[in-house]
């Protein structure tokens, strides 16, 4: 495979006139040359939080609070679930991967409702489909079994040491809302050591403190954080201490895009695009523990290819800041996946 471009090349993301050359899934050249083409070539997204389970749900609830919305177990996307069939759940969830396919996603993690039957349900919707899911198992510790690790919903709802432990043990991911209304469940979460953390919209000096001298990560949610009312990330903050990813969180609040998700937090926050993008593609592989998201020899060949003469993209003076600030769907050429 061979597509021929403006390539966003290594991690400062340089637009270089050339090729991506590709053999067998993996780059094997990236060669800087003249060529005849208006092609955008980037890597491919990974949404590094998730709760695709809501996509049965998609609007539902507005005017409620965030515990009302998604507390367990009895805000109203539980009860949703609950009522829901399994085929309809499927038949939602791989409606929303098929579109993070389409939008080039290549990877997302995902807090999988449902305990192991959720895991299994959520495999079963990404059959045949060229996005990975990185599912994490919520509730018990035979979901994080069945699973890729465990995702939990936070340190107010309960101890989650048992599950930490087990987690650990079994050499998997662990991921923890944190934050989200508050600052009183980060140092629970933090306690804990966990792989990464989830919003973070609520930290103060101290916490601050603790991410960098832990280098614990932290995937911010923007979009998600503003519907519910909770107030917004400090992402360059958080920026400044530690790797920070996106995510686009829970798809009855929000479609599963990153670029409206990079888009919001280009916009609402004092970083630069090549920091945003990066947030969309190489930090969330990073978390999720995948040789992903960069342009490279050696790396997987998950690219995502725009129409730089697009009626929305053309004559974009700096090529990185418009693909965050400005692309979309409708700039999408081809994901390769």
């Amino acid at each position: 495979m061979i597509v021929e471009g403006t390539v966003l090349r290594g991690p400062e993301f340089e637009p270089v006139e050339g090729r991506v050359v590709a053999e067998d899934g993996e780059i094997v050249a990236v060669e800087e040359e003249s060529v005849e083409s208006s092609k955008v070539i980037l890597p491919a997204f990974v949404n590094a939080h998730t709760h695709i389970g809501d996509s049965i749900a998609k609007e539902a609830g507005g005017g409620l609070d965030l515990d009302e919305l998604v507390a367990p177990p009895d805000g109203l996307k539980h009860r949703l679930l609950r009522q829901a069939s399994r085929e309809e759940k499927v038949a939602a969830m791989r409606r929303s991967i098929r579109f993070m396919e389409q939008t080039g996603t290549a990877s997302f993690l995902e807090f999988r409702e449902g305990g192991v039957e959720g895991v299994y349900a959520l495999r079963e919707a990404a059959e045949r489909l060229a996005v990975d899911p990185v599912i994490l198992g919520r509730e018990t510790v035979e979901a994080m079994e069945a699973a890729d690790g465990f995702g939990a919903s936070g340190a107010r709802d309960a101890e989650f040491g048992r599950e930490r432990t087990a987690t650990d043990r079994a050499g998997k991911l662990f991921g923890i809302h944190a934050g989200e209304r508050d600052a009183t469940d980060i140092n629970p979460a933090l306690d804990l050591a966990p792989d990464f953390l989830v919003h973070m919209v609520h930290p103060e000096s101290l916490h601050l403190d603790r991410v960098a001298d832990s280098e614990i990560p932290v995937v911010v949610c923007p979009r998600s954080n503003l519907v519910t009312g909770v107030g917004v990330p400090p992402i360059r903050d958080l920026a400044e201490r530690t790797t920070v990813a996106l995510g686009t969180d829970n798809v009855m609040l929000n479609s599963p895009s990153m670029f409206r998700e990079m888009e919001f937090a280009a916009k609402l926050a004092d970083v630069s695009a090549r920091e945003v993008l990066r947030m969309a593609t190489r930090n969330g592989a990073e978390i999720a523990g995948l040789d992903a998201g960069l342009i490279e020899e050696g790396r997987p060949a998950k690219l995502l290819v725009l129409d730089g003469d697009s009626d929305n993209l053309a004559g974009a003076q700096d090529v990185v800041r418009a693909v965050v600030r400005r692309a979309g769907a409708s700039d999408v050429l081809d994901a390769v996946l």
